[in-house]
């Protein structure tokens, strides 16, 4: 067969390559995002229940009504911004469907769409598989912050998108209340839509807060923010994600998804309705993830690792350009074969692979795991 690749240029992602790398030379894994400590046994326990009561068929295709519901109800009350559950909330299969559906349902054939790198790595095929075009803007260390100049000098009467991404994977940054004002200013005066990947919205630190999209009722209007239960209830398996946009990006939003996943799993989309009564169950994850990252921190003390600063997420930068002169990709692997500690070369978020002699660690990991790491990383 004559198959020409709609993405020629696309592999494995990065994260699968060092997973996969970490298991065959038996490295600890701080690569890929995902936690090694347990689910609460409460949300496990109403799944069960969920499913014991016959919970099993196919849920309403924007999610079930229950979930949506609670959802509207947070966002209510964390963004003061009401919410219509039935028009504005609609439950994917984790946040990177919402994304793509997003993109499916408003990227036309060359569209632009400005992306942030160092970018997640689904955000610029998911735009070329929907014909769009990425238009590329490069952040650099240590605080990773977004020339809103040089965003309004991308902009062109075809740019159709703008991603971001706060808090910010791979590096740990955040957006200011200064700057969801300038992307607002942006999006108004330029029609243009926003969406917004805000799924470590609980995951930030040093008494900052969260700036979501959904709190500033002129950006609300051109925004999609996509959230993750994955992320926030330490179950990235489960793939459960959801997206809250005003009516008019809701309806169309919904078109591509009941195309793509159609619905997600009913008795995990209800055990989360029950859990998140309970605000206490995502109001403190903030500190519980800054303790992490804190002890992370005070493991790799005395190594040649040099920190950046981190005000969210669960991963941790470092740059090695005190320990070797290779790039970041030779860097990681040598890490994983030889040290047998696994991170990821933050390269593999720049379009251009941009080598910068930093690596991310993942510090969503128990406190032994975060040991054995430290005892091998202040080795260097």
């Amino acid at each position: 067969m004559n198959l020409s690749s709609r993405l020629p240029d696309v592999g494995t992602s990065i994260f699968t390559v060092m997973s996969r790398m970490a298991l065959e030379h038996g490295a600890i894994n701080l690569s890929q995002g995902f936690p090694d400590f347990p689910v609460s046994e409460e949300l496990v326990d109403l799944i069960y229940k969920n499913l014991k009561e016959g919970h099993n068929q196919y849920a309403p295709m924007p999610g079930a009504p229950a979930l949506r519901k609670a959802i509207a109800n947070v966002v209510s009350t964390t963004y003061h911004r009401t919410t219509d559950f039935e028009t504005e909330v609609t439950i994917t299969a984790g946040g990177t469907e919402a994304l793509f559906s997003t993109i499916a349902a408003l990227v036309k054939q060359d569209d632009e769409v400005i992306v942030f790198d160092p970018a997640y790595d689904s955000y610029d095929p998911s735009i070329r598989l929907n014909g769009g075009i990425p238009k590329h803007i490069s952040l650099r260390p240590p605080h990773f912050a977004i020339d809103w100049q040089e965003v309004k000098d991308t902009i062109t009467p075809r740019t159709r998108l703008i991603i971001v991404n706060t808090p910010h994977n791979p590096t740990g940054s955040i957006l200011r209340e200064a700057d969801l004002k300038q992307l607002e200013a942006i999006a108004q005066a330029h029609n243009i839509i926003v969406l917004s990947d805000e799924v470590y919205e609980r995951i930030i630190f040093d008494n900052t807060s969260h700036e979501s999209v959904l709190k500033y009722p002129g950006l609300a209007q051109h925004s999609v923010a996509v959230f993750s239960f994955g992320k926030t209830f330490h179950a990235t398996g489960w793939k459960v994600g959801y997206a809250v946009a005003a009516p008019h990006l809701t309806q169309e939003i919904r078109k591509a998804h009941q195309f793509i996943t159609f619905s997600v799993n009913t008795p995990v989309q209800l055990a989360l309705a029950e859990y998140l009564a309970e605000p206490r169950h995502y109001l403190e994850l903030s500190q519980f993830y800054q303790r992490k990252r804190d002890f992370f921190l005070s493991q790799i003390k005395g190594s040649a690792l040099q920190p950046l600063p981190c005000y969210g997420s669960y991963f941790q930068l470092c740059s090695y350009a005190g320990v070797k002169s290779i790039s970041e990709k030779e860097m990681a692997e040598w890490m994983t074969k030889e040290l047998k500690l696994a991170p990821i070369p933050v390269s593999a978020f720049y379009q251009q692979g941009d080598n910068q002699q930093l690596l991310r660690f993942c510090f969503a990991k128990s406190e032994t795991t975060l040991e054995k790491a430290g005892q091998i990383l202040r080795k260097l």
